[in-house]
Parts: C-alpha cells; structure tokens; sequence
C-alpha cells in the first residue's frame, strides 16, 4: 500500500531534511561515544583518588574530577550507557505495549474501543513522575526496573496513535480483500494493518527515548534512579548540587549532555515527522 507506509522510511530520508539530519548525528555520535566507553574512558569510572579530588578541567581530566577523585569525563561515557540503554529498553516496552493497546481499539471498536481507551485516558491524568515514583517504592531502583517501570508507564501516546491509524486504515479496500481471502483478525491487524501505522509510531518511539533520558535522569537526580559508584548522568549532576560556586564543571558537563541528547532526538523526530506526513512538512527540507 502506497501512502503513509512505514517502507517510505528510506536511507534518503534524513538527507532530505536538514532537521532530521542533524538529529542523527548528535544521535549518532551519543550511541558511538557511549558503544566506544570501556575503549575511550581515560580512567576507571568508579576508582577513586584522594589526591585528584574537585580537580578542575585540564589536560589530564578533560571534565575535571568529583568529590571522591573520579575522573568525571570517564563517568560521563559510561553514564551515557546507562541513560540510552534506558531510553532504549523503555521505549521498546512502551511501544509494544502501546501497539497491543492501539492495534486492539482500533480494529474491534465498540466496547473494546470504550473500555481500552478508558483506561489510556485515566494513565494520561496521572503526571507521569507519580506513577514511576508509585511503583519504584513497590518493586525497588534497580537499573532493569527503572526500565520496565518507564516503559509501563509511557504507553499511552503510542496506543492513541495506532489506534487513530487503524480506525482510519480498516475501511480500506485492501482490508475488505483480506477479509474475502480469508485473512483471520491477527493477520489483518499485524500483517496488513500495522506496516502501514508504523510511520507515526516510529517517530514517537524516537521522541519518547528523549523522554525516558529525562525521567532516568530526574530519578538519578532525586537518588531513585541508578545508584553510587555506578555512574550515570542523573547521579553526577546530583554529586555536583552542592558545589556549583566551585567544583561547577559537575554540573555543567552532565546538564550539557542531557540537553544535547533531548534535543538531538527531538530534532530527529520533529524532521522525520515532517518528512513522513506532507501536511506538516515545513522549512526543514
């Protein structure tokens, strides 16, 4: 099927808009850095040295040191793991979870539509800080619970828009020929259905890594998220709150790197959703 399909996802996308392109490589180049981390750190992340401590940036500590002595450039890199791989696996669970919901209220309707989109609505009313916090106090943070806690709580956009697609996709012709062939529900919704939602969801998924940066980071910073020596970017600028008149490359650094990362990502959501749907291409182009 021609149209909004997800096979217009071409290679030649990103060059066509500038916006996205642009989002790429700062993406990009965060996924290289934090891959390369365990070949390019210049120290151990978690050693300390009592006479390193709140070094200033210099030619042996690019990013200077923390309170404990540890090399805070170090500690960024790995710290960039630990927040992408976050992002990712969060916003993987959400967007499974978010399909099943969308796919389901899209294509039966009626009370399924009512029931499903009863509860998404109530999830949206609930800020979504209370509802990690809410349930981290049930099952802990750890790294692997910090993920799913995300990801079960960052659905709710996903479902609206697969289920907007496919309220609008079945009454195609090409789904009343599915059904005369003798498709069954689950392989018109999976097979023929959902390819051609997947446009939208794509860039959702890419805004909603942003966002899952954001919480890990606040939950660091709150010290909910990933816990000391294990670094992430959330827990350094936590370090550095009580020495930003002088140690305030702690802060600066972490802060810097996580505004790079949201709008990285958001530039490359915001341009391929320009590119992808010709009503809100705008001057990216």
């Amino acid at each position: 099927m021609k149209g909004r399909s997800f096979l217009f996802l071409r290679k030649t996308t990103l060059m066509q808009n500038r916006l996205a392109f642009a989002g790429f490589c700062i993406v990009l180049m965060l996924c290289a850095a934090a891959l390369a981390a365990p070949f390019i750190a210049p120290y151990d992340c978690t050693a300390i040295n009592v006479r390193a401590i709140l070094l200033p940036p210099s030619p042996q500590h690019w990013y200077g040191t923390d309170e404990l002595g540890r090399d805070v450039f170090s500690r960024m890199l790995f710290g960039a793991r630990v927040s992408l791989a976050v992002g990712f696996v969060a916003v993987g669970i959400a967007t499974v979870l978010g399909i099943l919901v969308g796919a389901l209220a899209g294509y039966y309707g009626r009370w399924m539509d009512s029931l499903l989109m009863r509860c998404t609505d109530t999830m949206l009313c609930v800020p979504d800080i209370f509802l990690v916090l809410t349930m981290i106090a049930f099952v802990g943070n750890s790294i692997w619970n910090i993920m799913v806690v995300i990801g079960l709580t960052s659905w709710m956009g996903v479902a609206r828009l697969v289920r907007a697609e496919f309220l609008t996709l079945k009454e195609r012709e090409f789904v009343a020929a599915a059904r005369v062939a003798g498709a069954g529900d689950l392989r018109i919704m999976f097979v023929h259905l959902l390819p051609n939602a997947l446009a939208p969801v794509f860039v959702s998924a890419i805004l909603g890594v942003a966002s899952a940066v954001l919480m890990e980071s606040a939950l660091s910073f709150l010290g909910l998220g990933v816990q000391p020596p294990d670094p992430s970017w959330g827990n350094i600028l936590m370090a550095g709150k009580d020495t930003m008149e002088t140690a305030w490359w702690l802060s600066v650094f972490p802060g810097l790197a996580i505004l790079t990362t949201v709008v990285g990502y958001n530039m490359l959501g915001e341009g391929l959703q320009d590119t992808l749907n010709p009503r809100t291409r705008g001057d990216g182009r």
